[in-house]
């Protein structure tokens, strides 16, 4: 019997502080006052969309781990958290894929990471030449009929933050 297509949300992290003299540390940036009114709109768009979550898988850097607080706080039905060091900026697509293929129960799982890992990430389920690039707090769609192989999956949607703050409007 085939397995159920999963559907894989990749989300960036929303607007940060910029690196510099305020936050030298780069692991350690927040996001801005914007960055959280403006990801709150892009998720309330997710739940127009009647996007629906059973876990959500977050880098563990705070403008990540906060991104993915608000994608939870806005769905109707709140997904499990789990902080996953596969996601972290500067690891490799093997990583993250290694930590997609461990939540195979996981029939709608979201990825809150950060680029240019989300978008080698995007590509590499895709099956696509180029990496997508992502906005911060913009959102791809890919289902994936079996696994996390390379090119097993189907773009269903990309979405820039915009795009998802005016499906509330």
């Amino acid at each position: 019997m085939p397995s159920q297509p999963r559907e894989i949300y990749l989300v960036r992290h929303a607007i940060a502080e910029p690196h510099g003299p305020a936050w030298p540390d780069d692991d350690a940036r927040p996001l801005t006052a914007e960055g959280i009114k403006r990801f709150r709109r892009a998720a309330e768009g997710l739940r127009a969309l009647d996007v629906h979550l059973d876990l959500v898988l977050t880098s563990p850097l705070p403008r990540a781990r906060h991104t993915a607080e608000l994608l939870i706080e806005a769905l109707e039905k709140r997904p499990e958290l789990r902080v996953n060091d596969a996601l972290r900026p500067g690891e490799t697509t093997a990583a993250a894929i290694a930590a997609i293929d461990k939540q195979r129960d996981c029939r709608q799982l979201a990825i809150v990471g950060h680029e240019p890992g989300i978008g080698m990430l995007a590509a590499h389920l895709a099956g696509l030449s180029r990496p997508l690039p992502f906005k911060k707090g913009a959102v791809a769609c890919i289902e994936l009929d079996s696994g996390a192989v390379k090119g097993g999956g189907t773009l269903r949607w990309f979405m820039p933050p915009r795009l998802l703050r005016r499906i509330t409007r």
